[in-house]
């Protein structure tokens, strides 16, 4: 009954942090959702916070991660038993690392002050593990939840979205060890006293406190530098395309058209760059003549630049790579630039492992088998250059950092997020972008096929969102800095220094346990 119980607790705590997050969107319950998982394993062993953080990070990725069922049925083609089959051997994969955190600190945080003290660390070098190992899935880290929290995000230019999972995972720990000590509950054996309490809602207070100052602060100095700044009028095109008939060759003229069309309303704002979404074009543009000729008539009725996603590939000797592309097409200058896209997402735009796995295959069939461009290019725009994203590169810090320290003054994310239909995904994903503005205090403008697009200033405001499924345009004036952050500069050493500290405390730990059975 005890362990029903303490599963019960276990799988709270993972449904609080779901609703934590977009499209729920309760971000307060970020601050106790571990609560109830370090209640229930107050009284375990090393091998009972396993078991109970597994159950916690398992109904966890579950419930935030649904929309991947929807996504490999309806464009994966796949059986839903299987599609439901993958799901579950996904979130089993990304429950491994709630289980590593409880698993270390059930092993070193003996007592409850180390347990508060190491458990900031150990969350965040969690995290920062899973950002990059199989290719990384940094989705929605426990910093992401309070995205629409102005001051608090502040942090973020120094330390990255990992300071504020920090400050959360810190607030968590304080929480849960003040309500042991009202209940007069002990951890692991240990008494909770009124000193160790009293001590604890003083980490918690002044923590919170040190950053929303800072974040006061820097919104003050961050807002005198964008007024001074050069700006730009931008405008995003959300064609609201049908994925199921996007790559039909029927539709073809006709989503050209639209995307014209809808570029013409934007001249009433007088852009200086309009943006099509990721793959704006189904076809090969500049390769594929006639439709390509329709984009540029469409480019010569407004005058402007334009920056547009397309499919492209190069021929190398008797190989052809295929590329997740965006051209810049300045037509005064009659100059052209291309970015491609260097993060690809495994399974749905190349396949891993493939030529020792040939049997697996992508879940999503609508896309290509594509190569990946070169980290940190920036295409030149005037004299400011473009930090160009598409679609699931912009939830990987270093990607935005890596374009902001080859002096990009704005970062731009075309996305097609049509694969979510009215999931929580385009929620989720939109959620991420504000983190990149933040860290690198640039501004962002986002393009999405069928939503979500808008813009988001350097310090973190979402300035304007369009619906899904809606056609829209949207123009905003941006300003363009080129100063560099402490984050820009230094990136994840914070991250670092988390991941370092906590193969520490597992190294002590392992030591003092030998010592300790070598004593008796």
């Amino acid at each position: 009954m005890r362990n029903k119980k303490n599963v019960g607790l276990a799988a709270i705590s993972g449904l609080l942090l779901t609703g934590s997050f977009p499209k729920i969107g309760l971000e307060w319950l970020a601050w106790f959702a571990f609560v109830p998982l370090l209640y229930a394993m107050k009284d375990q062993s090393v091998r009972g916070g396993f078991r109970y953080g597994y159950v916690t990070g398992l109904i966890h990725f579950l419930s935030l991660l649904y929309w991947l069922v929807p996504v490999m049925r309806t464009y994966g083609f796949l059986p839903l038993y299987l599609s439901i089959l993958i799901l579950l051997l996904f979130a089993a994969f990304l429950a491994l690392f709630m289980a590593s955190v409880t698993t270390i600190l059930a092993f070193a945080g003996r007592r409850p002050a180390t347990l508060l003290a190491i458990t900031p660390p150990v969350w965040v070098a969690l995290e920062y593990i899973r950002s990059f190992i199989f290719s990384g899935f940094p989705w929605e880290l426990l910093g992401y939840s309070q995205y629409e929290r102005l001051h608090l995000i502040q942090i973020s230019d120094i330390f990255g979205v990992y300071g504020l999972s920090a400050l959360i995972a810190l607030v968590n720990g304080a929480v849960f060890i003040t309500l042991l000590f009202s209940l007069k509950k002990r951890w692991r054996q240990t008494v909770i006293t009124k000193w160790l309490a009293a001590g604890t809602a003083l980490v918690l207070i002044l923590s919170v406190t040190l950053a929303w100052v800072y974040g006061f602060w820097r919104l003050e100095t961050v807002d005198r530098l964008t007024a001074a700044a050069p700006k730009s009028r931008i405008s995003v095109i959300q064609g609201n395309i049908d994925q199921a008939v996007k790559w039909d060759p029927a539709f073809q003229t006709r989503t050209v058209e639209k995307y014209n069309d809808l570029s013409l309303l934007a001249v009433k704002d007088n852009p200086d760059l309009i943006v099509w979404p990721e793959s704006a074009t189904p076809f090969y543009f500049l390769y594929d003549v006639a439709p390509s000729e329709r984009v540029f008539e469409g480019i010569r009725q407004t005058g402007t630049a334009y920056l547009i996603g397309s499919p492209s590939f190069v021929r190398r000797s008797d190989v052809v790579e295929y590329y997740n592309s965006a051209y810049l097409i300045v037509p005064e200058d009659k100059t052209m630039g291309k970015y491609s896209k260097t993060h690809l997402v495994p399974f749905g735009e190349y396949v891993p492992f493939k030529k020792y796995l040939p049997f697996l295959g992508k879940i999503v069939a609508q896309v290509g088998d594509f190569k990946a461009g070169k980290i940190g290019n920036t295409i030149p725009w005037g004299d400011e250059r473009l930090g160009i994203q598409i679609c699931y590169e912009i939830i990987f810090p270093r990607l935005s950092r890596a374009m902001a320290r080859n002096n990009a003054s704005v970062l731009i994310n075309i996305t097609n997020d049509a694969w979510f239909g009215k999931t929580s995904g385009p929620y989720q994903h939109f959620s991420m972008t504000v983190f990149r503005a933040v860290e690198n205090r640039r501004s962002l403008a986002r393009a999405a096929n069928t939503g979500i697009s808008g813009f988001i200033d350097p310090a973190g405001r979402i300035l304007e969102s369009t619906e899904l499924l809606q056609d829209a345009v949207a123009t905003r004036l941006l300003p363009l800095l080129k100063t560099k952050s402490i984050y820009t500069r230094v990136g994840d050493v914070f991250a670092q220094i988390c991941l370092a500290t906590s193969i520490l405390i597992a190294l002590l730990g392992i030591y003092n346990r030998k010592f300790k059975a070598k004593k008796d």
